[in-house]
């Protein structure tokens, strides 16, 4: 029998509340074991549709998922459901052994790389404890869309590390995490070898050098010595990305932040210093071209000291592009708004999302339209107008495509250019079907409505046909972050609401 990790990150994260902030011990005890049962579910969901090699096989029938392991034993749990997004999940059994906390379940499944996992899972329990115990009874609807961003506080729909924050001590969750509505002072670290594409302001630059913007919690346990000099910087308000922040200006500044947050360490490559004032000099026209309700927030400016660990983007606030009475809303923020969500409202969302995706995808670009990325315009009555797309730096381009249609190729190169189907695919079925609206739906009947609905009027494309008549893509995220060997993304194949309704 494994011991669970020590010291339990329960247990640990309540005793730092105890001396930080003595208010929230009781609430946050009150919220762990809802937490639990939402990792559990998300692990749940990885372990019925994931391609792990330990398990071999699947058993589904009313009274439940049997997964049959490869050693023999067996795992009973109830029906996963690839598209829920609400915690139904609060008790598996391995071989009759009944389990309610993910991170001790990893561990008594024994396969590689349990116990890294496993510590990953306990410490995602306690933060989204700590996430729920410190959110306001009550509020006014948001104005900004900072104020939006900072109501979402379960994270990741689907990534059972849905708030796996490794690193951070309770004091700096409650003083970075934007759940807790904090104000963070960044600081500025001049650089004297840089990199910077676009136009780099002079109210960020000192002489000659550039001053960069840099996180508090990359300058105290990342750069060290090597964020001495350091100026006074400004504050901020943190997006729901933690690295990200809104300035009470306007301007988003994107961070480097060296921590796996979900399945990433968020730092900044080089690559993606130099590649984003192009790549965003394309995407204005491709929109012009595209002539569908979207908008993509610009690259103002992008600056690196030659080091993934110093380097930020600052980019344009979606807020600008809402009229008076408009609200711009991240899409996984959606379910926070208030507003109604009849199974109208979810046909229209996907009509629009999937309208512009793929004939942007039919010319030559893949969004990662997921929760995050993607953001809708909703007018004052609650209904999708538009769609604002941020961060541009996991995109894919095909020039293929784009000769095809007559479009310019930009001057690119590295992983963001691809002619692979496969690939650009997956780009933008797994974040925007499989993610995005996934979990807007919730459910596999309500994404299934909405898809039928939809579907059957929308231009034809092979992509089209490819979505109407295939598994739907996703990153296997519980099988990555037990293959850490295994470089790049893994995929799973989701069960497709269009196919399994027809068949």
């Amino acid at each position: 029998m494994h011991r669970p990790p020590a010291p339990e990150a329960e247990a640990a994260l309540a005793d730092e509340l105890s001396v930080v902030r003595p208010g929230l011990s009781a609430p946050y005890a009150a919220e762990l074991p809802g937490a639990r049962a939402a990792v559990l579910t998300r692990l749940w969901r990885a372990l019925a549709y994931e391609p792990m090699p330990w398990v071999a096989r699947r058993e589904r029938g009313h009274e439940g998922l049997t997964l049959h392991l490869a050693d023999g034993r067996r795992l009973h749990g109830p029906p996963a459901d690839p598209y829920a997004t609400a915690a139904y999940v609060t008790e598996v059994r391995l071989d009759g052994t009944p389990h309610e906390r993910p991170d001790r379940l990893v561990l008594d499944l024994a396969v590689p790389h349990a116990a890294e996992f496993a510590a990953e899972l306990a410490n995602s329990v306690a933060s989204l404890a700590l996430s729920r115990a410190g959110q306001p009874a009550s509020g006014d609807e948001p104005v900004t869309g900072w104020e939006w961003e900072q109501r979402v506080v379960d994270g990741h729909p689907y990534h059972p590390n849905c708030r796996s924050r490794p690193g951070f001590s309770a004091a700096e969750q409650l003083a970075y995490g934007p759940e807790h509505r904090p104000l963070v002072q960044l600081g500025l670290v001049p650089a004297d070898d840089f990199l910077v594409t676009g136009e780099w302001p002079k109210w960020l630059r000192d002489g000659e050098r550039v001053l960069i913007p840099v996180h508090p919690w990359q300058a105290a346990h990342v750069l060290k010595g090597a964020a001495e000099g350091s100026q006074e910087g400004f504050a901020a308000h943190p997006l729901m990305s933690l690295r990200t922040l809104a300035l009470p200006d306007g301007p988003h500044v994107k961070t480097a932040l060296s921590a796996r947050l979900t399945s990433s360490v968020r730092d900044i490559s080089v690559y993606s210093i130099g590649t984003a004032a192009t790549v965003s000099a394309f995407m204005e026209t491709m929109v012009k071209r595209l002539d569908e309700p979207l908008h993509i927030t610009r690259t103002l400016g992008a600056a690196t000291a030659n080091s993934p660990d110093l380097a930020a983007v600052l980019r344009e606030s979606p807020d600008m592009y809402a009229n008076p009475g408009e609200r711009v809303v991240p899409v996984a923020a959606l379910a926070t708004t208030g507003l109604p969500r009849s199974a109208a409202w979810l046909a229209e969302f996907t009509r629009l999302a999937l309208t512009v995706c793929l004939r942007l995808l039919d010319l030559g670009v893949a969004l990662e339209a997921h929760g995050q990325n993607l953001l809708v315009v909703l007018s004052p009555s609650g209904a999708p107008l538009r769609l604002v797309y941020r961060d541009l730096a996991d995109i894919r381009v095909s020039p293929a495509r784009l000769a095809r249609h007559g479009v310019p190729v930009p001057d690119l190169a590295g992983r963001i250019v691809t002619d692979d189907e496969t690939v650009l695919r997956r780009k933008l079925f797994g974040a925007l079907v499989g993610g995005t609206l996934g979990a807007t739906a919730g459910s596999t009947p309500a994404l299934r409505e909405a898809l039928e609905t939809v579907v059957p009027e929308l231009p034809y494309t092979p992509d089209l046909a490819a979505l109407r008549s295939e598994p739907l893509p996703t990153k296997a995220l519980t099988l990555m972050r037990l293959s850490p060997e295994t470089p790049g993304d893994s995929w799973a194949r989701l069960p497709n609401p269009l196919v399994t309704a027809s068949s």
